[in-house]
Order: structure tokens, then sequence, then C-alpha cells
């Protein structure tokens, strides 16, 4: 049953293997979680043994099993029940007959339901529905793919929590600075993922939420806070080249394109040029359009002679250009180190070309065969340049924080003693045929 003095921890176990699971498990509780939920890929992957082991090693939590229940509500509840959930979810998107028939079959194995209202039309309207139809919980949940889009609950979850009753849980991106606002909103039930489960050290991080709760205070959190157009720049300067692609399922690499100065990173949105190989007048004349933080990104036909050198380069610094990318050649590269600029050339060459005028700023261009646009936004570091459209660029700078979040758990895993073949279990997940 729910505690009367304290907001509910449940820590959601999204994973797809069971090992690394409860290593996660045994820390969240170490820290201070109350309830342990055996996430729907934790299911789909393990089935309900996952639901059956979390009770066998901790008998003394709730144990919920997230079913996403839409149809065949009775069955998927009592083999959840059978298993040792106390807790069964079931999507309030579902029919109502399937919501009742989950109802009474967990009345009849002892068990609760907490419908969940991702992706319903009407939150309030459709919680209202639910309760009268007896569930016991309601759940106010942004999924992981809004999430990546900047996307919260807080005001969703005020507005459920003042038209039921029931008490209402949240989860979607609550970490340690923002669960107690989503208690202020009336969650009485906050389901954290990431924030405990991707941490290095999950007990610290399950400890920092649950005195966010307790104390009803923001606990300072450097991961698991969301970009928004005005954090972009910011998140994407914690992430990596390789965390980014990673994100854009491979793409978006500028191939051939490599760094001059080590260690100078960069992120900002493109201002394109086309031009002539070794014509270097618009490349120079876009220095004096860039706004401070833009990134001057040059096609000049990924040959030489150069169009950028060390005096371009402290034009540059003048007017707080974040970087340059020229498919193309560059030169004085090692007055550009010693100026700490990022830029990233395709060759390296002492001489350079003429200024005839030709060519454009502030059009569509093509590096590497990777279309990019005025305003696309481009990261770089030692690895190299990758672009992301700007469209998009919220998300999947989120997304490559997401996998940077990850690995520093794959990372403290295999501190711990492992490797990286056993932490990902590659045999269990190779493709077969």
């Amino acid at each position: 049953m729910l505690r009367t003095d304290k907001p509910i921890l449940q820590v959601a176990l999204d994973f797809v293997d069971l090992e690394r699971a409860l290593r996660a498990a045994e820390e969240a509780v170490a820290g201070g979680a109350d309830w342990i939920e055996a996430g729907t890929p934790l299911i789909k992957s393990e089935g309900l043994n996952a639901v059956r082991e979390l009770r066998r090693r901790f008998p003394d939590r709730t144990i919920v099993a997230d079913m996403k229940i839409m149809d065949a509500g009775r069955i998927e509840v009592e083999a959840a029940a059978k298993a040792g959930a106390a807790v069964v979810d079931v999507l309030a998107a579902a029919a109502d007959s399937t919501i009742a028939e989950c109802v009474e079959a967990a009345r009849n194995y002892g068990a609760r339901i907490v419908a969940d209202l991702v992706n319903v039309p009407d939150p309030v309207e459709r919680a209202r529905q639910v309760e009268a139809l007896g569930v016991d919980y309601v759940s106010v949940h942004i999924p992981i793919d809004m999430q990546m889009r900047g996307e919260v609950a807080i005001e969703t979850l005020r507005a459920v929590a003042l038209a039921v009753r029931i008490p209402v849980a949240v989860a979607g991106g609550i970490h340690s600075e923002n669960a107690a606002d989503a208690v202020a909103a009336g969650a009485r039930i906050v389901i954290v993922g990431g924030a405990i489960t991707k941490a290095a050290d999950a007990r610290a991080a399950a400890a920092g939420i649950r005195k966010a709760l307790d104390e009803k205070a923001k606990v300072p959190t450097e991961l698991y806070k969301r970009a928004t157009e005005a954090s972009l720049r910011d998140i994407l300067l914690k992430v990596s080249t390789a965390n980014l692609t990673d994100a854009l399922h491979h793409r978006g690499v500028l191939e051939g394109i490599r760094p001059i100065t080590p260690g100078a990173k960069m992120a900002g949105p493109a201002l394109t040029v086309r031009t002539a190989p070794g014509d270097f007048a618009k490349p120079v004349e876009a220095i004096d359009h860039a706004q401070p933080g833009d990134v001057i990104v040059i096609e000049a036909g990924g040959v030489g002679p150069a169009v950028w050198g060390e005096l371009a380069t402290n034009s540059c610094l003048q007017r707080q250009v974040a970087g340059v990318v020229i498919d193309g050649g560059i030169r004085d590269t090692a007055d550009i180190r010693a100026l700490n600029f990022a830029a990233f050339a395709r060759h390296i060459m002492p001489h350079s070309g003429e200024p005839r005028g030709l060519g454009e700023i502030g059009v569509p261009i093509q590096i590497a065969g990777v279309d990019i646009r005025p305003g696309d936004w481009l990261l770089g570091d030692d690895d190299g340049v990758v672009v992301v459209a700007r469209e998009r660029a919220v998300e999947y700078a989120n997304r490559a924080q997401d996998v940077l979040e990850r690995e520093n758990r794959v990372r403290e895993e295999i501190k711990r003693g492992s490797t990286l073949a056993s932490v990902a279990q590659l045999m269990k997940w190779e493709k077969v045929g």
C-alpha cells in the first residue's frame, strides 16, 4: 500500500537483461527506492521470470509489472500477479471492458491496477473514466521519444491530480532537480528510470532523488536534464560526436573532415558557404555575416588550394564564431592551434588560392554526401564533425545525452570487473540468420 507520510519512489528497470536490472535494483533499494518496476523492455526480453526474480530478491518491496496491457486483461493480470507483481500496469487507451477485466482479475489475486495515461487524447477526462472503472492509481507518463523532443509532464500532472481522488503517479524525465516539482504538482508516486539506472552509482542517484522528495528540494545534477532550444548548445557540448552519431543511427558524419586543433570542441548552427576550389573570397566575407556561436561551413570542392588561414581565424575570434569546417584546404595550422580555435578541414597545405568572388553564402551545400542547410547544427571534436538537421537538433542532442548516460553505467560495470562483451551480452543479442 501507499505510505501516508512521504511520496513513493519507484525505480523503473527498463533493461533488456535481467542480471543488469537486478544489480541496478539492489543499488536503488539501498539508496531508498520503495517500489521496483519490471519495465516493459525487461518483461518483453526476459518474460515474467523477471518479476519472479524481483519478488524473490526483494520480498519487502512492492513489485510493479509494467505490462502495458492493451488486450486480454484478465489473463495478463493473472499471470503477472501469480509471478509476484503487487501492481500491474494497463494502458488507459485500452477499451473500458479490458480495464474492467484487469480490475476484476487484480481483485481476485490481491494485486492493484495502475492505468497509464500515455498518449491518450484527453488525460484528465480519461483519468476520471478509469477511476470510475475501479483502477487503484493513474500514471501521467511522458514516453521517452517525447521526452527527447523536450516535452514535460508537470502541467498535465497538476490537472489530473486535481481531477481524481485516487493516487497519481508521474513518469518520464524525472530527476533530482524536478522530483520535488512533481510532488508539488500532485504526484504521490514518482517513477524514475534513467536518472537512477543509468547512473554510475545508482545507489547515490536514488539517494539524491529520495532526498529531493523528502526535503521538497532540488538536488543538483549534471545529467538527465533534457535540452530545449535555449540549452541546446550546452547539451551538445557535454556529449561527443560519437554519442551524437550513435543517436543518429550512425548518420550525419562528414567523412574525411579532420580536426586541426586537438582538444578544441565546437557546437553551433551552420553558416554555409559554397566557393570554387582555392577561392577564399566568400569564406572570408562569411565571417562578417556570422553571428556569435555560428559555425562557418565551407564547400570548396574537397581540394586545394587553401581557402582559410590564421588571419581568417583571428577575424572569427573577433566575431565569436564557434568554429569552421572546410571541405577543402587550410593553412597556418600551427598558428590556428595556438589560438585554440576549432577548425576542421579535409586537407592541410601551405599555399592559398585567390579571392575571385565566386560562390554564395547561406545556401544549401553538401559535404561527404551529407546535406547541410543554413541553421543545421554541427558538433565537432577530436573524432571529426557530425551534422544534425535544425528541426531535430533538440531531439538528437537529448538522444546523444541518453547514449552518454547509458555508457556511463556500462563503463562503471566494466570497472567493477566485467567486460564490454559480458555487459552487452553480445552472444545473446546477435542477429539470428
